[in-house]
């Protein structure tokens, strides 16, 4: 076995159907005196509840947290914190919402504890991005990264079907880049399959039947592992490519994640059978880009970059504009690769780099 080192961060993760109930005891366990309750405008009535069940706890409720992250929003919720002398955060909602959390974290003193209701995996991570003119900028800081996480699956059964997929698809998107990180450990490598495998056999059922309790439950607990691994392992083009794309064109972050995986796995397949025959083994397959790219098509999300917003493409300036800032990647990044990425990407082709289909 080759060397490897594997850090983990103290935080307390509390999963089970009405754990929500449980809210005020673990703020109280934390310390915890006076606490802001974050949500988006979608989500106001789920923040209210929560704002109730904390009572005298609560200082009040900012819902104004939206996708990417604004500077400016952040900002706002600094104000309404320092002003009601906020403590805490509880950030209850999706990626959009953590990210809002994580922000005034950052730039604050204040603590976060995490209450999700969508797959994004974001409550798992020291990962935080800020959208500011256009450009949203991405870092790894331990500050961000939520005291407690409150999983309770009841909270994520009312979660429209389209939104159910997309945000299931960016949890399997964080597992199956983890599983090729440079800096993944064999403990990653097996919460990263074992992700997958619990959020693909959740998808089975939910795609038919959206209220199925045990498919919620397991689509949870795969977003846990598969944010956990997003948080502990450096990602590559996969993920470069989402919040470069999200950040210049305002794009869906899930659904553009569900888009653009089985294009980022095409294009790395050549330099990653170890972690391929680990998803082949995962969700019983064995094309696993042509797996992901005709999911995405069966559970009905948008099938191609023009259809999620993007007016025209200029793939040789986003390709020499991803390639600007090295990162690491199992396959080196070229020109001609990034732009046949994004050309088929864009009008929903199916991938043209898969390396021969790989025997289970």
């Amino acid at each position: 076995m080759k060397s490897f080192v594997h850090v983990t961060q103290p935080q307390r993760v509390e999963f089970g159907w009405g754990s929500l109930e449980r809210l005020p005891e673990l703020v109280d366990a934390l310390g915890l005196k006076r606490v802001l309750v974050l949500s988006t405008q979608e989500q106001r009535g789920l923040g209210e509840r929560v704002q109730s069940l904390l009572g005298a706890r609560a200082v009040g409720l900012f819902s104004e947290a939206v996708m990417h992250v604004p500077v400016e929003v952040v900002d706002r919720a600094l104000v309404l914190a320092n002003k009601v002398q906020a403590d805490a955060c509880v950030a209850v909602g999706g990626g959009s919402t953590l990210g809002l959390g994580k922000g005034m974290a950052l730039y604050s003193s204040l603590r976060l504890v995490a209450v999700p209701t969508t797959y994004a995996g974001s409550e798992m991570t020291p990962l935080y991005g800020l959208t500011q003119g256009g450009e949203k900028q991405t870092g790894r800081d331990w500050r961000v990264l939520p005291l407690s996480v409150l999983y309770d699956p009841e909270l994520s059964q009312t979660l429209p079907h389209a939104m159910t997929m997309a945000s299931a698809l960016n949890a399997m998107a964080h597992a199956a880049e983890a599983l090729y990180g440079e800096n993944a450990s064999p403990v990653h490598q097996l919460m990263a399959q074992e992700g997958l495998r619990a959020m693909g056999q959740a998808l089975t059922v939910l795609e038919h039947d959206l209220e199925d309790s045990q498919g919620r439950s397991d689509a949870l607990y795969g977003a846990w592992l598969c944010g956990a691994v997003l948080g502990q392992v450096q990602m590559g083009l996969h993920h470069k490519l989402c919040h470069s794309l999200g950040g210049w064109f305002d794009l869906p972050h899930a659904e553009l994640h569900a888009l653009l995986l089985p294009y980022s796995l095409a294009y790395n397949s050549p330099m990653i059978e170890p972690a391929l025959r680990r998803m082949q083994q995962a969700l019983g397959c064995d094309d696993v880009p042509a797996y992901f790219y005709a999911l995405r098509r069966r559970l009905g999300l948008p099938e191609s970059l023009a259809q999620l917003g993007m007016r025209e493409l200029n793939a040789p300036v986003l390709a020499e504009k991803l390639m600007a800032a090295p990162y690491p990647n199992p396959r080196a990044l070229q020109a001609d690769g990034l732009i046949a990425l994004l050309e088929d990407a864009f009008a929903g082709r199916k991938p043209t780099q898969t390396k021969m289909v790989l025997s289970c």
